[in-house]
C-alpha cells in the first residue's frame, strides 16, 4: 500500500511539474529573450480588408468600437456588423455608426461561431484580401489593423493581436489579480512563444485571416471556446496562428457581479473542458504526425488557469509532505516542492515585468485568497453542471 501511495503521488507531482515547466519556459522567454520589431506600416496599405464585428445586443457600447475601426480603414475596406439574434436596436445603431449591417435570426443556433460563419458568407460576395474579427466591446490601438494585416499577408497565416482586459482604477485587489492573470495568459505566454518562434492560440477578438483560409474554415459552433478550437483546427492543418503584440485590442471586465461570474465561468469551464477532452487527442495526433506546432499548442492549453494550478500544486505538496512524515518516501515531496517553487518563481518573474503597475509587492501573495474565492467555480465544473454552451456576458454598468 505504501509503495502504491508513493507511486501515485510521484506520478501526480511529475505530471504537474511538466506543465509548470511549460509555463515557466514561456514566461522566461517573454522576459529575457529579444523580441522582433513591429511590422513597418506601409502608406497606403496594399491589402484590402474586411472587419467583421459579431454583435448580440451590443447597442449600448458598440459605437466607440466602430469609431476606432473606421478611423483605421482605407478606401475599399469594409466594416460589417453581424447583428446576431438581437432583441435590441444593435442593427440600427451600427448602421447609424457607419457600418454595413447583416441581420441574423436563428434562435436554434446561438453562439458567436454561427455569427462569424454568417458574416463570412455575407462577405464572400465581394471578398477582401484579409478578414479581421473584432468584438463589439473592444478598443483598438493606433495602427492595429495595419499591423495585423501586414503580418497576416506576409506570413500567409492567421494572426492574433494582443488582447487585453482591464479593471477600473479603483478595483479591489482580487480584480487586479484577475487582470494580472489575464495578462499572463494573453500577453506574457504568447510573447514567450513568439520569442521561441512558436505559434499561439486564437483568442476570439483581434484575429486576422487570409481570405482564402477563412472562407474554407468551419466556424459555425456554439462552443464556449470557439476561437481556441478554430486555432487548433488550423494547427492540425499545418497553418497555426502567430502572435502580433504590436496590434492591441482592449476591453473592460464586466461591471456587474453577474456579468463577471458568467464570463469567468464560460472561460474557465471551457478551458477545463478542453483540457479534459481535447488535449489528449491532440497530443496523440501531434506526436503521430510530428506536428510540432500542434504539440506546442496542446501543451500550452494543458496548463490550467493560474488559480486552480496553484491549488493543485499546493494540495500535491501538502499530500506529499504528510506522506513523507509517515514514511511513504521523499521523492514525491521533492518533485512537488520543486514544482511549487518553480510556479511561484515564474509568477513572480511575470509580475516583476508585467504586473507591478497592478499589484503592489505587499499584495502579491493575495493570489492565495483569490484562489479560495474561486473554489465554487471549480466545484461546479467537477461535481455539478459545467457550462456547455455559449452564453453572452452581461456588460451593463448597472449593479
Amino acid at each position: 500500500m505504501i509503495t502504491l501511495i508513493s507511486l501515485l503521488l510521484t506520478v501526480v507531482a511529475a505530471g504537474l511539474s511538466i506543465f509548470v515547466g511549460v509555463l515557466f519556459i514561456e514566461i522566461a522567454a517573454a522576459t529575457f529573450l529579444p523580441q522582433a520589431p513591429p511590422p513597418k506600416s506601409r502608406s497606403p496599405r496594399q491589402q484590402r480588408i474586411a472587419v467583421l464585428v459579431p454583435a448580440h445586443n451590443e447597442s449600448l457600447g458598440i459605437l466607440p468600437t466602430l469609431a476606432d475601426i473606421k478611423s483605421q480603414l482605407q478606401s475599399g475596406d469594409r466594416l460589417l456588423v453581424v447583428a446576431d439574434n438581437c432583441s435590441d436596436d444593435t442593427a440600427a445603431v451600427a448602421a447609424k455608426g457607419g457600418a454595413e449591417v447583416a441581420v441574423r435570426t436563428d434562435p436554434t443556433r446561438v453562439g458567436k461561431g454561427y455569427a462569424l460563419q454568417f458574416g463570412i458568407s455575407h462577405l464572400a460576395v465581394d471578398p477582401p484580401d484579409v478578414a479581421i474579427v473584432i468584438d463589439a466591446d473592444c478598443r483598438l490601438s493606433d495602427h492595429c489593423l495595419d499591423h495585423l494585416t501586414i503580418t497576416c499577408a506576409e506570413a500567409r497565416r492567421p494572426v492574433q493581436a494582443l488582447d487585453l482586459m482591464t479593471e477600473a482604477n479603483s478595483s479591489p485587489i482580487d480584480h487586479r489579480i484577475a487582470e494580472f492573470a489575464w495578462r499572463v495568459k494573453n500577453w506574457v505566454r504568447p510573447l514567450g512563444l513568439k520569442a521561441l518562434n512558436l505559434p499561439c492560440h486564437l483568442l476570439g477578438t483581434g484575429m486576422a485571416f487570409p481570405w482564402d483560409l477563412i472562407r474554407r474554415s468551419d466556424l459555425a459552433s456554439d462552443s464556449l471556446v470557439e476561437d481556441v478550437k478554430l486555432g487548433l483546427d488550423l494547427a492540425v492543418a499545418g497553418i497555426a496562428p502567430m502572435f502580433c503584440p504590436s496590434a492591441i485590442v482592449s476591453s473592460c471586465f464586466p461591471l456587474t457581479p453577474q456579468g463577471a461570474s458568467t464570463q469567468r465561468k464560460r472561460w474557465e469551464h471551457g478551458h477545463l473542458h478542453l483540457i479534459s477532452t481535447v488535449v489528449p487527442r491532440l497530443t496523440y495526433s501531434a506526436l503521430r504526425s510530428r506536428n510540432v506546432d500542434l504539440f506546442v499548442l496542446a501543451l500550452d492549453i494543458a496548463v490550467p488557469p493560474l488559480s486552480i494550478f496553484f491549488g493543485a500544486l499546493f494540495i500535491s505538496f501538502v499530500a506529499a509532505l504528510l506522506a513523507a512524515l509517515i514514511g511513504v518516501g521523499w521523492i514525491p515531496l521533492a518533485l512537488s516542492t520543486a514544482g511549487l517553487l518553480l510556479f511561484v518563481t515564474g509568477v513572480l518573474l511575470a509580475w516583476s515585468k508585467y504586473g507591478r503597475d497592478l499589484i503592489r509587492p505587499g499584495s502579491i501573495f493575495s493570489i492565495a485568497s483569490y484562489f479560495f474565492a474561486k473554489l465554487p467555480l471549480y466545484y461546479e465544473f467537477i461535481f455539478r453542471r459545467a457550462v456547455s454552451h455559449w452564453i453572452r456576458t452581461d456588460r451593463t454598468g448597472v449593479e
